[in-house]
Order: structure tokens, then C-alpha cells, then sequence
């Protein structure tokens, strides 16, 4: 009689070593992961391809969701240019990677300035604009900070602002958030992990 029990328990122990050695071998994202994942909010932008830039139009691809600004000295182009390399390195899974950029300046970046700025790193690139209180509404879902320092003389000004990329799965869920310094390769791996998914 006690045959029976043993053998289901012995058979459950089985299982339950397997399903451990898969989740082991599975691979995981190097950023920050949002656990459990949670849709990103989506929003509808002006867009420097000329549409209108919705997240739900790239729901079969993996999106690199940024911000910053084409007047940017040294963070955003940094960015942007190893988002670029990000890019190249997927190979023929670039057609399933799309990095939207939304710009911090609303008053200097037009449509026509994003495009030229972004195409310089990669033509594919979309930026992203809109009006202030648009724009503020997007930073505040989130969490994004962004603060005008006026440089003396002329009217100049830098934008102090968040740096980190979030990345949004197939399905339109945030996934990871990379954050700025974050290796190419460590970028890499993730979105294939997601791509996978």
C-alpha cells in the first residue's frame, strides 16, 4: 500500500528537479527587470518619420524606449550611438528592434531637427515630440526627470534629465531598464532574450 505513494513522490521530486534545471538554464536579462512585467504606457506623439509615434505599432518588436534632446553634449549621442551599435550587432534581427527616442526640448527639437539628428546614428531611429504638457505627461508615467540649467550669456541652456533605456517586450510589456554606461554587449543579450520570447 505504500508502493503507490512513494512512486508519485518520487516521481514529483523528478519533476520538480527538471523544471529547476530549465528555469537555471534559461537566460536572463542583465538590466533591471520589472518583475512581474507591466504594459508600458503608451502615448501618441508626433514622429520625426513624419506619423504619429504610438507604442502599439511596434507590438512585434522589442523597443528601446529613450530620452533626451539633439542639443545633448555627451550623454544622449553616447546613447545613441551604442544603441546604433546595438543594432548592428543583431544582424538580421535588426528588423525586429526599434529604438524611439523622445526628446526633453520641445522647443528646439522640431520634427525635421530629431530626424536629422537621429539619422545620423541610425536611420531607422524614431524620435518623438509633442507639446509641453504632452511631453510632461509621458516623463511623469515614467519617471522620467528633466530640469532647463540656463548657461550665462545668450539665452543657452542645458536639460538635466533621466538617462536610462527602457525596453519593451513583443507584447508591449516594460521588461528592463538599462541604465546609461550599460555595455553593448550586456544591451545585446537582452534583447535577444526578449526577442526569443
Amino acid at each position: 500500500m505504500m508502493r503507490v505513494p512513494q512512486v508519485r513522490i518520487a516521481a514529483a521530486v523528478v519533476l520538480l528537479s527538471s523544471a529547476i534545471v530549465c528555469t537555471a538554464g534559461a537566460p536572463e536579462l542583465k538590466s533591471g527587470v520589472f518583475d512581474p512585467p507591466r504594459m508600458a504606457p503608451d502615448f501618441s506623439l508626433r514622429g520625426s518619420d513624419g506619423g504619429e509615434v504610438k507604442l502599439m505599432h511596434y507590438r512585434d518588436k522589442v523597443v528601446a524606449l529613450g530620452f533626451g534632446y539633439t542639443s545633448c553634449p555627451d550623454v544622449c549621442p553616447t546613447t545613441l550611438a551604442q544603441l546604433a551599435e546595438v543594432r548592428k550587432r543583431l544582424g538580421p534581427l535588426a528588423k525586429e528592434f526599434q529604438v524611439v527616442y523622445v526628446t526633453v526640448d520641445p522647443e528646439r527639437d522640431s520634427v525635421a531637427q530629431l530626424k536629422n539628428y537621429l539619422d545620423s546614428f541610425d536611420p531607422t531611429f524614431i524620435g518623438a515630440t509633442g507639446t509641453q504638457q504632452q511631453l510632461a505627461e509621458v516623463r511623469k508615467e515614467y519617471g522620467i526627470s528633466a530640469e532647463k540649467v540656463p548657461v550665462q550669456g545668450g539665452g543657452a541652456y542645458f536639460i538635466h534629465h533621466s538617462s536610462f533605456i527602457y525596453l519593451v517586450d513583443r507584447e508591449g510589456r516594460l521588461r528592463a531598464m538599462s541604465p546609461y554606461g550599460r555595455s553593448v554587449d550586456d544591451v545585446v543579450s537582452d534583447v535577444k532574450v526578449l526577442l526569443k520570447k
